[in-house]
């Protein structure tokens, strides 16, 4: 009688296949390989150099804070005019109404009230408006109220309108603001993390660079400016010393573009408050054109401003822990110049 032998599960055979491959790499990797080797790491002028790229970052995020900052303020002012027009056309249309509703009381004591006056006093003002022909038939005496009438709510409709469109433009924006002030902190924290790997000697010498003014003996001689540009550069001196807080427009900080904002107004002249108005905000000049008081700007995306002293030198708020300062020019990529005066 012939034996019948079962065959061997598939399965069976696939898990022991792959128990017996993963036991060899097991052995490979414990082994025969060799480790993995982990990068080396970076140095101190390469974390340095990295919190810088940082800083760049977040001053582009900050331009774009400041930005969506000002529109904000703007939009708030804007939606407070229209929210006082509104209160106040509401007053006027309600006077009007009480006006006829005295009209319809006398009606009432002499015969009944007319259809124009139960469709001006009705709560709903749409089917007024929609009808408003009717005033046509209304006598001379309730003629003229119902006119005034029906002007005070067709401006108080497009009032309310437009109010309600400032105040989701205004969300909107306020959405937009919380994104960049995000952008902003996130890669501050990132430049912070970087920081506080340094090594103690690394971190102290990194602080007494950034607490350096970078003054020079050619600084201390007179510039040679006058009028407005004299007035904004006196300004800025004044200024040494004092933290960069991204956002600030002083007087106890700055940013970079807060700062020739403020140097400037204090001359008399206006500036818009980013580096990429600002740059537009004046005439352009070239960089063997410099004079004291001209803004300059560095890197491709404008995103950085300082005021022009002379001598190749400039005051600016460089960054977060490096409070207002000289530097020189050639210290970051020129992008531009403009002459506000």
């Amino acid at each position: 009688m012939a034996s019948h032998r079962k065959p061997r599960p598939v399965r069976r055979v696939r898990r022991l296949v792959l128990t017996t491959a993963a036991g060899a790499a097991a052995v490979t990797v414990s082994g025969l390989a060799p480790a993995a080797r982990a990068e080396p790491a970076a140095t101190p002028d390469q974390v340095r150099a990295q919190i810088d790229a940082l800083y760049r970052e977040a001053e582009q995020a900050t331009q774009r804070y400041d930005g969506a900052r000002e529109q904000v303020d703007e939009l708030q002012r804007q939606v407070g005019r229209l929210q006082d027009e509104l209160a106040r056309r509401t007053d006027a249309a309600e006077a009007v109404r009480a006006r006829l509703a005295a009209v319809a009381a006398e009606q009432y004591r002499t015969g009944g009230i007319s259809p124009s006056l139960q469709l001006a006093l009705s709560d709903d003002p749409q089917q007024f408006l929609e009808h408003s022909a009717r005033l046509d038939q209304a006598g001379q005496v309730e003629q003229s109220a119902l006119r005034q009438y029906a002007q005070q709510r067709a401006a108080l409709d497009t009032q309310a309108a437009e109010a309600r469109s400032g105040i989701a433009e205004l969300a909107v924006r306020q959405r937009q603001l919380a994104d960049e002030k995000a952008a902003v902190q996130q890669k501050l924290a990132q430049a912070q993390t970087l920081l506080d790997r340094l090594g103690p000697a690394d971190r102290a010498a990194l602080a007494r660079a950034s607490r350096s003014d970078g003054r020079s003996p050619l600084d201390l001689l007179p510039v040679p400016a006058t009028g407005r540009a004299l007035a904004a550069i006196t300004f800025a001196r004044a200024q040494l010393g004092k933290p960069y807080v991204w956002g600030a427009t002083g007087p106890d900080s700055y940013d970079c573009s807060g700062l020739v904002q403020a140097a400037w107004r204090s001359a008399g002249v206006a500036l818009p408050r980013t580096t990429y108005e600002q740059i537009d905000a004046a005439p352009r000049i070239t960089r063997d054109q410099l004079q004291p008081g001209d803004l300059v700007f560095f890197f491709s995306g404008v995103t950085h401003v300082g005021l022009y002293t002379g001598n190749g030198r400039m005051i600016h708020a460089p960054h977060p822990g490096a409070p207002v300062r000289y530097e020189s020019i050639d210290a970051m990529p020129f992008a531009g110049a403009v002459r506000p005066a």
